[in-house]
């Protein structure tokens, strides 16, 4: 998060008695102590002003042992300070030094407000909610584009300070600035400046930056120059700055390709906060046992009330007024005067719904009614209103940022307008009021899941709209910041993938077919590109409702039984590429081998800008080449199996031509059974878990070697029809091959292994399994015999060759097969060549069957030499099964011919590994 401005800390005062606007004879109701609920540290003395922004710390006794959050070391004694609203604890000494804002002040000081993307619920251990500052020991969320953790019921109150990938349209800047993120650092970690550790396990502490991975102190962080180089992957990463995406309508999920499953659900609230998930501004249990204490539920004003949606607040019978109003606003991260809000009753008709809502917070109504007297029969409601104001002090930002100062505060009272603050503020941004008409004020609503932007009219009372804003919810005035900004006509492009249409259609055939399946409107709907070999187009349309429209009724759309893929595509600025960039397109299949694809997904989402990686089941490889199609230079990581990286390669030569880098070089990550094509690379046997970071430098490290494709024709004849015997043809069919093509036995138990997968494919979660099942069919066909050599007759260079007596025949392109094993052989021989992957040659090799094969794996011995070539015609006199890269099918009686007509591609090899000396450090 990076810091507009440190205004002063405001702190908690003590004194002054706010009125709870309650009907008369209402009981007065307080907080024990001071004390935050459940057990914890007592609270003791008065609120202390320190100079870290936002906090307001106390001076507590500890019950327990607990951890600096500034240095990360033990607080030694009994005596600590935290912060009242935020949970922040530091020692004495270390007060000076806080440089982390509070919660509570934490949105006025988002220099760019970005909205978060979260997914799914899960565990994640050792982390830390960057709200309450307490470990995530229950299932939480977290952003799938940067390293922001939070509690369900911490999300309302998180910021909107996640990474700015695109330009949108509003600002426009070249410059990048370090974006901070606060603590969840390795223990290991170290700082850039000090070098001593500032990673910790134990507590909330240290802050990365989520673009170059630099790592600090927060207070070693202010001595490093603030503009970010992107660091080690510099080169890799597709810079913001070239990447332009006018995202209104669309959220964050739709711009960045997360599907719809992965979207948290909280209900119809924008915010995110449940009424079941309020359980206080911790996660303790708040059950009112004791008979001197009473829960409270608190709602913050009239949008949270239709919603159902609180927080509970256990409470005394014997404290204050102002304690409780303390407590309430403490619930909801408001860092205001209590002075200025007011505590209003609600009656029991307006909460006969939240009896449900209750026990899904763990406190049952017979649990919560213990100590209020048997006639109550659930805690009491409260409502925070804010009482009305003459003036207030307003923070007005620029809609600009190359201005010298954050944000100016000026006074606003009854007459205030929005044409009138913009009149007062233009000369303190530096600008003349003659030129008042260009600009206008814009309410920007920062929650954490939407940023949300509304031109105020010119005659539109301010304090009215602030009023208006503290009756829907009192937390909302936090979230919401006013800025000047210039009047631009944005003129709407929004560029959309539509994929699944019929093949090998016209441009005017496709925009026909899309007017009669989604009624397009053609004055703002185009087909700007078409790939008839896919079935897929792009269209640009003119009218970001059109735009929304089309997205979501592409979704729910098939056509001639096949349903259609839309997905939203920024543009490429190619021209604002630095010299040196050479981005990299990762595509990941999170269904290859042992299912890692999705934590992958999200670890190279925050490693890299998340347009750049592209999920294969959501649209397949053709989007990525088409957002990379005028990328001068560019590089492709794969992630997946041997299946994967053929359909990537396969979708790079149907694209080639529309590349303006038409040779980039592909890395492969295996995440597949086999994985043979990586081992050859030397990627490896498959991801067993190694730092994503790690990975990516590899990448950038590799050297560049050619690799030989080749293509199958395949042509079958002599098919005889179950009616009338009539003897049909079936058009050919061309394959293209990377790694081997296995005719026989080999690809009959790829067959029954393929079929086993396509019955259960939820018990295919692992190789270990995988190659269970690879086992138990070869067992199963261990005694089987068909004599391949008498069904098949083989030509090489237009010779013919006479075949053993064999029961499998294979074609190699690569020295690795069935997941490592060398079938070819070390052996020299003089009537071959060495084998090599960029030779222009294939090898032929013989297996006698499933023992044979067996064997070969073990390494006991080699295939049988049959011969090696460039071209080879091979006949089928019976159906016989086939594969080709791992996948099978049985193929009908015909001619295969296998040639190198296919163009070499250029791949990625691992650098090999220089040894490390003994005794060095490193960093991550």
């Amino acid at each position: 998060m990076a810091a507009a401005a440190e205004p002063s800390a405001p702190t908690w005062p003590g004194s002054g008695s706010p009125r709870l606007g309650s009907p008369a004879g209402s009981p007065v109701l307080g907080i024990s102590g001071r004390a935050r609920p459940g057990s914890g540290p007592e609270w003791t003395g008065r609120a202390i002003g320190s100079s870290a922004p936002g906090h307001s710390f106390r001076k507590v006794t500890l019950t327990k042992p607990t951890f600096c959050h500034l240095c990360s070391d033990f607080i030694w004694g009994l005596a600590g300070f935290l912060c009242d609203v935020c949970n922040f604890m530091s020692h004495e000494k270390c007060l000076k030094q806080v440089k982390t804002p509070c919660t509570s002040i934490a949105p006025s000081l988002v220099r760019v407000p970005v909205a978060h993307c979260f997914g799914s619920l899960g565990l994640y251990k050792r982390k830390f909610c960057v709200v309450c500052r307490k470990s995530l020991e229950v299932p939480a969320f977290r952003c799938e584009v940067c390293e922001l953790h939070v509690h369900p019921d911490c999300v309302p109150f998180a910021c909107s300070d996640c990474r700015q990938c695109h330009q949108d349209g509003q600002q426009e800047y070249d410059t990048y600035h370090h974006h901070w993120r606060e603590g969840n650092l390795p223990s290991g970690a170290r700082c850039e400046v000090c070098r001593k550790t500032c990673g910790s396990s134990d507590v909330l502490a240290g802050v990365r930056c989520e673009w170059c991975g630099v790592q600090a102190h927060s207070v070693c962080s202010t001595a490093l120059t603030p503009e970010c180089t992107f660091g080690r992957l510099r080169s890799m990463v597709l810079p913001p700055s070239s990447v332009r995406l006018l995202s209104r309508n669309f959220s964050k999920m739709h711009c960045f390709r997360i599907p719809e499953t992965m979207v948290l659900e909280f209900g119809d609230g924008d915010d995110g906060l449940d009424g079941s998930a309020a359980i206080g501004t911790g996660r303790e249990v708040l059950t009112a046992t004791e008979s001197t204490k009473q829960t409270l539920k608190i709602f913050d004003g009239n949008d949270s009330m239709r919603k159902n949606q609180f927080r509970l607040v256990t409470v005394s019978r014997l404290a204050r007024n102002e304690e409780v109003m303390e407590a309430a606003l403490r619930a909801y991260y408001i860092s205001e005067d209590p002075k200025d809000f007011q505590l209003q009753a609600l009656p029991l008709t307006l909460l006969s719904g939240n009896a449900q809502a209750l026990r899904k917070a763990g406190t049952t109504e017979e649990e919560a009614s213990k100590g209020s007297g048997p006639q109550d029969s659930m805690p009491e409601a409260w409502v925070i209103r804010s009482l009305p104001r003459t003036q207030e002090i307003l923070k007005i930002y620029p809609g600009w940022l190359k201005v010298g100062v954050a944000y100016v505060s000026i006074h606003v009272n009854s007459q205030s307008t929005a044409r009138s603050v913009v009149q007062e503020v233009l000369p303190l941004f530096g600008q003349q009021v003659e030129d008042q008409e260009r600009f206008q004020l814009v309410e920007v609503l920062m929650s954490s899941r939407q940023v949300q932007r509304t031109v105020l009219a010119d005659e539109e009372p301010l304090l009215d709209r602030l009023w208006d804003i503290r009756q829907t919810s009192v937390r909302q005035v936090s979230q919401t910041r006013f800025c000047v900004a210039e009047t631009r006509a944005m003129v709407p492009h929004v560029s959309l993938f539509v994929g699944g249409l019929p093949p090998g259609l016209s441009p005017q055939d496709y925009s026909n077919l899309l007017h009669e399946a989604m009624a397009t409107k053609a004055a703002v709907v185009s087909v700007s590109h078409v790939y008839a070999l896919q079935g897929a187009v792009i269209l640009d349309v003119t009218c970001f409702a059109e735009a929304e429209r089309l997205y979501m009724l592409a979704r729910d759309t098939a056509v001639h039984g096949r349903p259609l893929t839309a997905l939203v595509l920024p543009d490429v600025l190619h021209t604002k590429l630095p010299p040196d960039c050479c981005p990299l397109l990762v595509f990941v299949n999170p269904k290859s081998g042992g299912l890692k694809g999705r934590e992958l997904l999200c670890s190279f989402r925050k490693l890299l800008n998340p347009h750049q990686v592209f999920e294969l089941t959501n649209g397949g490889p053709l989007p990525g080449f088409h957002l990379f199609s005028q990328v001068p230079c560019f590089r492709v990581l794969v992630c997946g199996g041997d299946g994967t990286v053929g359909w990537v390669l396969a979708a790079l030569e149907e694209t080639r031509r529309h590349l303006a880098c038409p040779e980039p070089s592909v890395a492969i990550l295996p995440l597949g059974t086999g994985n043979d094509l990586g081992r050859v690379l030397r990627w490896g046997a498959g991801y067993s878990g190694e730092d994503p970071f790690s990975v990516l430098v590899s990448v950038d490290e590799a050297d560049a070697v050619l690799m030989d494709r080749w293509t199958i024709l395949l042509d079958a004849h002599e098919i005889n029809s179950t009616e009338d015997n009539v003897v049909e043809t079936d058009p050919p069919k061309i394959v293209q091959m990377n790694n081997y093509c296995g005719i026989g036995i080999d690809a009959e138990l790829s067959l029954d292994f393929h079929q086993a997968r396509e019955e259960e494919p939820g018990k295919f979660t692992s190789r270990f399994h995988n190659k269970g099942v690879y086992v138990r069919v070869g067992l199963q066909k261990i005694s089987h015999s068909r004599s391949l050599h008498k069904e098949i007759r083989l030509q090489v260079e237009q010779q013919e060759v006479e075949l053993p007596s064999i029961e499998g025949l294979i074609f190699i392109n690569i020295p690795s097969w069935g997941s490592g094993a060398d079938l070819w052989g070390s052996d020299s021989d003089s009537r071959f060549e060495k084998p090599r992957i960029d030779d222009g040659l294939l090898e032929v090799v013989g297996v006698t069957g499933v023992v044979h094969m067996g064997q070969v794996q073990g390494g006991l011995r080699s295939g049988i030499r049959i011969a090696q070539g460039s071209y080879f015609r091979v006949t089928l006199l019976k159906a016989t099964p086939v594969q080709v890269d791992g996948e099978p099918w049985v193929q009908a009686p015909g001619h295969m011919i296998i040639s190198a007509t296919a163009p070499k591609v250029h791949m990625l090899r691992k650098a090999k590994q220089k040894p490390r000396k003994t005794g060095t450090i490193r960093d991550t």
